[in-house]
């Protein structure tokens, strides 16, 4: 067991790349996709499956678990990890997306931003060091710095503002984290659609010498080539020996088109969230067993899935259960959702280890595009 927290590059295959994040809690086989645990839990799942899944770590949110139960609460319980029953690594993102998105009545200055709750109306304030302090109760073993992440489309003028107040309060975040043995503050990349100051920040974060660096403010409405723009202007200026995290995203197509842009890790609600309205993952892509079609179909979502969720119910009994509004069909399609999208993950890595990371894409893409077989 480390005591250390430390990232080691394994194998490229072009931008690609294949890795491990090493920390007392654990070690983060990269590229590597987080399920999302807002409120300490990964919804309609036991952690024990996502375990099983291979899900290496998970993410909590801050915003959320500030509102309830309370940071101080879970410090006083033994911190998220034992409170959830999670004693592998778990990164804290700093809130500050919910706060601009969710939040009522916000006021942000340089200090930082005070809002009411979307809960019950109460009060806060979140500073970069109150953000950090949180995540410290937690206990997390990532913790992100506070940013103000712009909505797009927004004016230059908008995201510079935004972009420079970000690299300020990751001084601040950094100042308050201080060291902390086997654990990581992460900086996060802005700068809207605007390469160079994408660019600029990087650079700013850069010489800040952090453990990870994260690109955040996209894949928030903007189309997938400005994603995809915006992460060939950053990835170059990072430096290569720290983990690189785009923060929620996103489908299995952004994910396979930002490894070949050089990112290590993912967080996204999209399989948790689909499962839970009736859209299924797999490798032939989306299925909606909404739709009437599967009202008679025997079949399993996939014969050669590794998982129950996918091999062993028909296509009938979840539409069924769907369709219904029965809890259990919420809690299948999450089990096959986050199953293939481990099983993504470890393709990739298999793939960029053998060299041949653009021909399993191209296999993947290909099998994503020929679509779901018509019942028989």
């Amino acid at each position: 067991m480390t005591e250390t927290f430390s990232f080691r590059i394994l194998a490229t295959d072009g931008t690609a790349r294949r890795g491990e994040i090493t920390m007392p809690r654990g070690t983060v086989r990269t590229p590597a996709f987080m399920p999302v645990g807002t409120g300490g839990t990964v919804k309609a799942m036991y952690l024990d499956q996502v375990r099983a899944l291979g899900s290496d770590i998970i993410l909590g949110n801050t915003y959320h678990l500030m509102l309830r139960p309370g940071a101080e609460r879970v410090a006083r319980l033994g911190g998220l990890h034992d409170f959830a029953r999670w004693p592998y690594p778990i990164l804290t993102d700093s809130g500050g997306f919910q706060v601009m998105s969710l939040a009522k009545l916000r006021k942000l200055n340089e200090n930082g931003v005070t809002f009411r709750s979307h809960i019950d109306g109460a009060a806060y304030e979140m500073t970069p060091e109150r953000s950090i302090e949180i995540q410290g109760l937690l206990d997390s073993d990532i913790q992100m710095q506070l940013d103000e992440c712009t909505a797009l489309p927004a004016k230059p003028k908008e995201i510079e503002r935004a972009m420079e107040l970000s690299l300020r309060w990751a001084e601040r975040c950094k100042a308050a984290f201080g060291e902390q043995a086997g654990k990581a503050m992460f900086g996060i990349v802005q700068g809207g659609d605007i390469g160079e100051l994408r660019e600029k920040s990087a650079a700013a974060l850069t010489a800040m010498d952090l453990k990870g660096y994260a690109v955040g403010g996209l894949a928030v409405g903007e189309p997938q080539e400005v994603m995809l723009d915006m992460l060939e202007a950053t990835c170059p200026v990072l430096p290569e020996d720290k983990p690189r995290y785009l923060m929620g995203v996103g489908t299995p197509d952004d994910i396979l088109k930002s490894v070949a842009r050089g990112i290590d890790m993912f967080d996204c609600v999209m399989p948790t969230r689909a499962g839970r309205h009736g859209l299924a993952y797999t490798r032939r892509g989306k299925i909606n067993l909404r739709n009437a079609r599967h009202a008679d179909d025997p079949r399993p979502l996939d014969e050669e899935s590794e998982c129950p969720a996918a091999r062993d119910y028909s296509r009938a009994y979840l539409h069924h259960l769907v369709k219904s509004g029965e809890a259990l069909g919420a809690m299948l399609l999450t089990w096959n959702n986050l199953a293939y999208y481990q099983r993504l993950m470890a393709d990739i890595r298999e793939a960029i280890a053998a060299g041949r990371f653009s021909d399993r894409a191209a296999e993947l893409t290909e099998g994503w595009a020929r679509g779901d077989i018509a019942p028989l």
